[in-house]
């Protein structure tokens, strides 16, 4: 019974350290999480200044918002942010998921390293991949990174349509996986937005009206792809948050357990004790009469 009862204690020393393990992770996860809350505006803001540029510029490129020229039939691209690191629960899972409608007869360009994992045991072809910034601060070298091979597929005529998709945390615990058209670019939402007021007179321009145009879509798919990463960052930490939140029930419980059982195994061992000296003690009358208890005078 002694060796049950230090097995017991080992596991219950095993689930307090489990327990420290999870509390850590919990809470890096929401540092995280609050880092990308915190840095979303600022990039949303920088969003709508090159939006409002984007406005002022078009009567200047009146062709462009017609979307001419636009080549047809070289294939849909997706962007697909999902989960660098595991212990998310079904976090990728639910995207993927989220995400069947768009992907049918698409090339996958997936960020993620465990969502690498979960498309590749789901049989899914990934045209390029790369790894999930997992720091808020390395979101726009990440952007970089996507745009260049996002344009460099446009260019090369792989692709004439690519969409975003993305997880966003909601405020009510739930995750929603968001769909957006990022290329080409419709220019009509852009249009009909409305915008600054008119000039007296037109802006002052340092590059032939076209390039400038051209220069301030490609900062908005950036700020686009800015957000994107963001949202996911802190969708896959809020999901973490919440599997901790789970596991730690989940140890509560057994810990509570295993303090239960060593309590009974010790009073086992108590009352086995009692019982087999109760015993000696009665073999040892059937043998004869007791020794005398000693007295100290």
């Amino acid at each position: 019974m002694t060796g049950r009862l230090a097995d017991i204690a080992q596991r219950i020393a095993s689930v307090r350290e489990l327990d420290s393990v999870i509390a850590a992770m919990r809470g890096i996860a929401a540092s995280r999480a609050q880092l990308c809350r915190a840095r979303l505006p600022g990039v949303l803001a920088y969003e709508e200044v090159i939006a409002d540029a984007i406005v002022e510029a078009l009567p200047l490129v009146p062709r462009a918002a017609t979307g001419a020229d636009r080549r047809r039939g070289a294939g849909h691209a997706v962007v697909l942010f999902g989960a660098e690191q595991g212990f998310a629960g079904a976090f990728t899972d639910r995207v993927l998921d989220g995400a069947a409608t768009v992907l049918k007869d698409a090339a996958l360009m997936l960020l993620g390293t465990r969502a690498a994992t979960v498309v590749e045991e789901r049989g899914l072809p990934v045209a390029w991949g790369s790894a999930m910034p997992s720091h808020p601060d390395a979101v726009a070298t990440t952007a970089d990174r996507v745009a260049e091979a996002l344009y460099e597929r446009i260019v090369d005529g792989r692709a004439d349509r690519v969409s975003l998709v993305f997880p966003v945390w909601q405020a009510d615990g739930q995750l929603r996986v968001e769909t957006r058209a990022l290329l080409p670019f419709d220019f009509g939402h852009f249009v009909a937005r409305g915008g600054m007021p008119p000039r007296a007179r037109p802006p002052l321009l340092t590059l032939p009206a076209a390039t400038l145009l051209a220069r301030l879509v490609e900062e908005y798919v950036f700020a686009e792809l800015c957000a994107a990463a963001l949202e996911a960052i802190a969708a896959e930490n809020e999901a973490r948050i919440a599997a901790m939140l789970a596991a730690n029930r989940n140890v509560e419980r057994v810990s509570s357990e295993l303090h239960a059982l060593e309590r009974r195994t010790r009073q086992n061992d108590i009352t086995a004790e009692i019982a087999e000296l109760s015993t000696g003690l009665m073999n040892a009358g059937r043998d004869g009469p007791l020794p005398p208890a000693s007295r100290d005078f």
